[in-house]
């Protein structure tokens, strides 16, 4: 029997398969999520995130000198605030836990990795929304806008160099942009998280920013059943002057990260969430599956599917593998 074609060649060793393989990973790529607890001095393990903590100002610095020196691209900052209330008004103070964190990580890191700062109203409003209610207890677009503009103009001053916009409002993008450059801070990058997905596996992240959320956030994030929505949201964003635009969450949405990656000119990131973390770490520490390779797939995956960049609660440990370490530091 003559067989033309043996793609199975191509797969016979490892150099082989390393040479011709389409995805590669680089440190570079890869974005630390880490939260700061206001009101410690030690670190907090989150029960749902095995490896995952709320840092104190002092451990989130030993953190941030681990994470540069291993090569990531950058770190991407929570706050978590001793007191909530319904406007959040812990986000727009310049001595609230994630602008003094800003300050620290620009201060110790600024100059490695890029500093980013996650601007939604949830970790400090007492109801956990992603904005401010109006009188019927809904979340007033239009309102939360002015808030978000205010948060801009805090991050912006505290030093991040990248806004990452999550709570889903209609129109916070261009609201921002006209923000931060009204005040002199052209220089500041806006991303847009524009595909958001009211997703069951933020669940952990819950625990790890203490969410006060009552009830759901189906009104502004986007229904789980939707694909070509994720789309217009997609072309929402550049439009108002994104300079990244953000899929989350990343496994169980490839389909619309692929769709949002081949009609974008800007860079494309995917957020692997909390529930996506800790399942593989569950899942691993029952012995089910091969915690490295499941890891490095997971990510592999997204970035096959069209991410630029993917913001991983691994970015340190699997940058340290990249660089010929292994994952588990050892």
């Amino acid at each position: 029997m003559a067989i033309v074609e043996r793609p199975r060649r191509l797969r016979a060793t490892a150099p082989l398969r390393r040479l011709v393989a389409e995805t590669r990973l680089n440190p570079a790529e890869l974005i630390l999520p880490m939260f700061v607890r206001e009101g410690i001095d030690a670190p907090v393990p989150i029960s749902s995130m095995p490896g995952v903590v709320q840092h104190s100002l002092d451990s989130f610095k030993s953190a941030l000198q681990d994470a540069a020196s291993a090569g990531i691209g950058g770190v991407m900052l929570f706050g978590v605030p001793v007191h909530k209330d319904a406007v959040g008004s812990g986000a727009t103070d310049e001595n609230g836990i994630l602008n003094v964190a800003t300050r620290a990580a620009v201060a110790e890191v600024g100059d490695a990795l890029v500093v980013q700062t996650d601007l939604c109203l949830d970790e400090f409003t007492d109801h956990g929304h992603c904005g401010v209610l109006d009188a019927a207890g809904r979340v007033d677009n239009d309102a939360t806008l002015l808030r978000y503009q205010e948060m801009a103009l805090a991050h912006a001053a505290a030093g991040s160099a990248l806004i990452g916009l999550s709570g889903m409002m209609d129109n916070q993008v261009e609201a921002v942009r006209e923000a931060l450059d009204g005040a002199a801070y052209s220089d500041t990058a806006i991303l847009g998280y524009a595909a958001k997905y009211a997703s069951s596996f933020y669940g952990p992240f819950r625990e790890a920013v203490d969410s006060s959320l009552q009830g759901d956030r189906r009104t502004y994030q986007q229904d789980p059943a939707n694909r070509r929505e994720g789309l217009r949201e997609a072309r929402l964003d550049i439009e108002q002057g994104a300079d990244v635009i953000m899929v989350k969450p990343a496994m169980s949405y490839l389909d619309v990260l692929s769709d949002v990656s081949a009609i974008s000119d800007i860079p494309v990131w995917a957020y692997q969430v909390s529930g996506e973390y800790a399942m593989i770490e569950a899942a691993a520490a029952h012995g089910w599956i091969d915690r490295e390779r499941a890891i490095l797939e997971s990510i592999v995956s997204i970035r096959r599917a069209g991410a630029d960049a993917v913001l991983t609660y691994w970015a340190t440990e699997v940058a340290r593998s990249l660089n010929g370490g292994s994952l588990n530091g050892q």
